[in-house]
């Protein structure tokens, strides 16, 4: 499984021998099955995760208990509750694994031992979490200026696969709308 992670990272930074020892050290491989909640609400998030295989969510529920889910992503890239990992405070999100998922994972203190140890790791995981801040406020623009059928379209042609593996509800949270509504859409575009 660290060979993906490795091709992710080597793709865009140059990691000495010794520097992708040290990743295959700390990324350690972990498996869930389809609808595992791995990080709970209430509690710091415990991992940043590579994902190397499957989708995951991270949701939160509203006042009324419904679930709102704010981030779907796939492989390759890395996913947690961001600024909570970070500063280590508690989350009111919930990480779910949507479909089976093969995940590297890394706890902070092991981030932050290899950040301290590499520039070149430390180099890598600024860009990594400069990506998540201009994929949030790509995303919030995204959701106050495109209508929702805009929002679907853009989905689909930025991430096609997602309709195979995401259920429409999360699809449906995700971009901002009911899932009634976003049946109707889906019903329009292929008429």
């Amino acid at each position: 499984m660290h060979d993906k992670l490795l091709q992710y990272m080597c793709s865009s930074h140059d990691f000495s021998p010794k520097e992708i020892e040290m990743v295959q050290q700390y990324f350690e491989p972990v498996s869930f099955f389809k609808n595992t909640v791995i990080e709970e609400p209430g509690k710091v998030p415990n991992y940043l995760y590579y994902i190397v295989s499957g989708y995951l969510r991270l949701f939160y529920l509203d006042q009324n208990g419904n679930e709102v889910t704010t981030h779907i992503n796939c492989p390759p890239g890395f996913f947690t509750s961001y600024s909570h990992f970070i500063n280590r405070t508690v989350s009111d999100h919930s990480v779910e694994c949507i479909t089976a998922c093969e995940l590297l994972r890394i706890s902070k203190e092991d981030l932050d031992h290899l950040v301290a140890e590499s520039q070149v790791m430390k180099d890598f995981s600024i860009s990594v979490f400069q990506h998540s801040i201009a994929y949030n406020e790509n995303r919030s623009r995204e959701l106050s200026t495109l209508n929702a059928e805009e929002r679907y379209v853009k989905l689909l042609k930025d991430y096609p696969e997602i309709i195979q593996h995401v259920p429409i509800q999360y699809i449906a949270s995700f971009l901002g709308m009911k899932p009634e509504s976003l049946s109707r859409i889906r019903r329009k575009i292929i008429n």
